[in-house]
């Protein structure tokens, strides 16, 4: 199973259109994953065109978002339980307040979003992955995303590129 990984697209105030090698990464997945700041329901709706879309809300999505959306996920990927966040509010940092979303669930992996800023580590035997952002890199160097692959494990990676185009 491949999977989509992205967040913070901010669309369409950052970008008009999803970069061309997203794109092609979304031709070829099973599922995709959003971990909120959509902006518009209108990218929710685009992604379904691709493949089924899971995805939570974040600090500046909307009311018709939120309708259809929670603010916390957990969805199942084979034999994994995936744990899907966006990580804003106060105190702490935003990668400690993503796992303190699923203190109380049992999770094999944890994706966030809010920060912009790409993530991949272990914590506790649970992966913490943050795709960074497709559209909006802000301080970093490049723009990315990420695929996750399910197989006997999970295998998370990122896709860093430099042109949004």
């Amino acid at each position: 199973m491949r999977i989509v990984v992205v967040s913070d697209t901010h669309m369409p105030k950052k970008a008009k259109q999803l970069p061309m090698i997203l794109k092609r990464d979304l031709e070829d997945c099973d599922f995709i994953i959003h971990a909120g700041d959509w902006q518009t329901v209108d990218l929710y709706h685009h992604l379904l065109q691709y493949a089924p879309t899971i995805g939570v809300t974040g600090n500046v999505d909307g009311p018709e978002l939120k309708s259809l959306l929670n603010l916390k996920e957990i969805f199942r990927a084979g034999d994994f339980r995936i744990g899907i966040v966006h990580g804003h509010g106060t105190g702490k940092t935003t990668e400690k307040r993503a796992i303190e979303a699923f203190a109380e669930d049992a999770v094999d992996c944890i994706i966030y979003g809010h920060s912009h800023i790409p993530v991949l580590k272990e914590n506790n035997g649970v992966i913490i992955f943050n795709p960074g952002s497709p559209t909006d890199k802000r301080r970093q160097k490049e723009f990315s995303y990420g695929i996750l692959t399910i197989g006997e494990r999970i295998e998370a990676k990122h896709i860093f590129f430099e042109d949004k185009q």
